[in-house]
């Protein structure tokens, strides 16, 4: 009985240890025939497969962009070492800068067929991809710098270059304007002026002549309100109220404009009883004195002309006319003194500059009115009112501010130069404009 049961429980004992043998050796296989060769737990083994193919991509992934951001990097650094290279061929030859940057180029340019061998070959992989992104975004920013260093670099050349361009221009500016003051200056010694010298003064000449030589008149007219309002600066003079007394309640567009009040004072001053024979000196008209008259003062200097003949037409039309501007206050608050006006009252010439400033302002005028008179046609002076409604047959504005809105309506705040009118020829008057409303 014992016998029999012995062998019946080793039997049993050996199926059961070969049945777990073959199961395992089953189970092995099958997982080794799938690529595993490593054994992993019962719950993974179910999506097993699936979950292994997801990394794949996203490793694959991971190393293209690396890949990618590597060799961007890399064409960023050969353009900014391509940069280097041409900053260091100008403006200035550098051979140790060209050497160093073509070095960087050349390198640069190897590391990047590298990269075309490893894409041809399918050998992206490198080191951790998001460690070669970082590497690479470093790469990039140093790239960037070094373009912003080289573009920095260019500007400088660029504005050192434009300083000395400007210092250059400033030197020429500068030569110009004493060659101008040396002309200027041998111009007014000597009198002498083209426009003059091309008019053929006879009892036909031609009125546009006129137009000439009151444009010449009216440049010393200018030149000399600019002396007296500069002399009014320098002695504390209120600009504005010595406007006021002049044109009073006149609204000026530009702060600048002002000085035109003083040159309609003088001109209104100057070319008064300008239709009359000699400013009102001569009792008729007389041609041939108006012709030696033209002739003896165009290319003549002014002062010594009045030193020479202080008792002449032009000489007391010089006195009267100064007396008349130059009022005893204002003399004395330029001069501390009378002295100059003393003299002039005496048919004497000071010598300064703010009289000669005004003899030569005479002296064109004079020839302009010599010049009018010596027509055979009848010269007559016209003023605009104020208010009067803007005509472009006998007006010319000294701005061109206010026909910038050609809608608005303006009307003449004042007369600054007359206008003439010689025969049938209108030369127009020129006025200071202002809106209508005014």
């Amino acid at each position: 009985m014992d016998s029999s049961e012995k062998p019946t429980s080793t039997r049993s004992k050996f199926s059961k240890t070969f049945h777990k043998v073959i199961t395992l050796k089953s189970a092995t296989k099958n997982l080794s025939s799938n690529g595993f060769c490593l054994s992993i737990s019962h719950d993974k083994s179910k999506n097993g497969h699936e979950f292994t193919k997801d990394e794949s991509r996203s490793r694959n992934r991971a190393a293209l962009e690396a890949f990618i951001s590597k060799l961007f990097a890399t064409i960023s650094t050969i353009k900014a070492s391509y940069a280097e290279l041409q900053m260091a061929q100008f403006p200035c030859y550098n051979i140790d800068g060209i050497q160093s940057a073509d070095k960087d180029i050349v390198d640069e340019l190897r590391k990047l067929s590298e990269l075309k061998h490893r894409f041809l070959n399918k050998d992206i992989n490198s080191s951790p991809p998001h460690v070669t992104i970082l590497l690479t975004e470093i790469q990039e920013q140093q790239s960037l710098m070094k373009m912003y260093q080289i573009t920095i670099k260019r500007m400088e050349g660029q504005l050192e270059a434009k300083e000395t361009e400007i210092s250059s221009l400033r030197k020429d500016v500068q030569e110009t304007i004493l060659i101008n003051k040396s002309l200027e200056k041998t111009l007014n010694s000597s009198g002498c002026f083209s426009v003059l010298d091309n008019i053929n003064i006879s009892s036909c000449s031609n009125p546009k002549d006129f137009i000439l030589v009151l444009h010449y008149a009216l440049k010393s007219v200018r030149n000399f309100v600019k002396i007296l309002v500069t002399q009014m600066e320098n002695s504390n003079w209120d600009i504005d109220s010595a406007v006021h007394a002049i044109h009073p309640n006149i609204e000026f567009s530009n702060r600048t404009h002002k000085c035109f009040v003083f040159e309609s004072f003088v001109c209104q001053e100057m070319f008064k009883d300008f239709d009359t024979p000699a400013f009102s000196l001569l009792n008729d008209q007389y041609f041939p004195y108006y012709v030696d008259q033209f002739r003896k003062l165009k290319s003549a200097n002014a002062v010594h002309f009045l030193n020479q003949y202080p008792n002449s037409l032009f000489g007391k039309f010089t006195r009267s006319k100064y007396l008349r501007i130059i009022h005893p206050k204002m003399e004395a608050s330029f001069y501390g003194n009378l002295n100059q006006r003393k003299l002039v009252n005496s048919w004497g010439c000071p010598e300064t500059t703010f009289f000669a400033a005004f003899g030569e302002m005479a002296r064109r005028i004079w020839i302009l009115h010599c010049l009018a008179f010596s027509f055979d046609q009848e010269v007559s002076v016209f003023q605009v009112g104020k208010n009067c409604r803007f005509s472009e047959m006998y007006m010319e504005s000294v701005t061109s501010e206010v026909f910038m809105d050609r809608d608005s309506e303006v009307t003449v705040a004042f007369t600054v130069v007359p206008g003439f009118k010689i025969g049938n020829m209108v030369v127009q008057s020129q006025v200071y404009l202002a809106p209508a409303s005014y």
